[in-house]
């Protein structure tokens, strides 16, 4: 893959489920439509966490989803149920929770066969992978190419790389716009939180930075990303990753380039940290 030299951003959005937030997702989804972005959506195919419990169950759910298919939206599997069951990081994680981390493969083989299942009845396909909390481990890693899972959302770096397991990675580093390098730089939203104005300053940075959105298929298109031990050993760091990027970013706003931080709702997510 050749690398961009300029700064492109991935809008992601999190925990898309029957019982989102669906008031204040209208409101995002007229925006996406309307600049003709072509997000990452991670889809939980049967959700159990009640956290995510927020709106009444969309009865058309499923014909949302392939709608937003059919507009060339990344569908990405965000797990199973989202329920943590264990106390484990994984490989790139901060906080010791999963749903997969630490489980037998053939439990996470199970779990990612019955999540496929519900995409595969419902007529959804996807080829890439977000974690629940970023949380999963080597044997996630070396299961998903079993399901024609080839893309990892994850990870604290600049460029998408390919792993010596042959997954290409692509970087997740952002809970809100701001000025950035040269680099790919996934924006990660969790809009189950978000209060009355969030969506509001959503649409005004979309304003001040939608030039530089891309969809992930741009990205990957430009050819095969390289094969890069030192971004694997890096990603696999996360506290090292995470350090080094916010410290690139501090730089290049110490270098003159505005920033203007997003006041979200959400405290958690409003952090380089998950």
């Amino acid at each position: 893959m050749k690398r961009t030299s300029t700064t492109q951003y991935l809008l992601r959005f999190d925990d898309i489920c029957p019982t989102m937030n669906w008031r204040v997702w209208a409101e995002i989804e007229t925006v996406l439509v309307q600049r003709q972005f072509k997000p990452l959506l991670a889809v939980v195919p049967d959700n159990r966490d009640p956290g995510l419990q927020v709106d009444s169950p969309a009865g058309d759910f499923w014909d949302r989803v392939r709608a937003w298919q059919d507009r060339g939206w990344t569908i990405a599997l965000h797990g199973f149920q989202h329920r943590y069951v264990t106390r484990s990081a994984g490989m790139v994680a901060v906080r010791k929770k999963s749903e997969f981390a630490g489980l037998p493969a053939e439990v996470q083989r199970e779990k990612l066969r019955r999540g496929l299942e519900i995409f595969e009845r419902e007529r959804i396909t996807s080829r890439v992978w977000i974690a629940p909390g970023d949380s999963f481990d080597a044997a996630t890693v070396a299961l998903l190419p079993e399901f024609g899972i080839r893309v990892i959302s994850a990870g604290y770096f600049r460029y998408p790389y390919v792993c010596p397991r042959r997954m290409t990675w692509v970087p997740q580093q952002l809970y809100y716009f701001r000025p950035a390098p040269a680099g790919v730089w996934t924006v990660c939203y969790h809009h189950n939180q978000w209060g009355a104005s969030q969506p509001r300053t959503f649409r005004e940075d979309v304003d001040q930075y939608g030039a530089n959105v891309v969809s992930l298929d741009t990205v990957l298109d430009r050819g095969a990303p390289p094969e890069c031990k030192w971004s694997a050993w890096l990603c696999t760091r996360p506290r090292i990753s995470r350090f080094l990027i916010r410290s690139e970013l501090k730089l290049w706003s110490w270098k003159g380039a505005g920033r203007r931080r997003l006041h979200c709702a959400d405290a958690n997510a409003v952090q380089l940290l998950r």
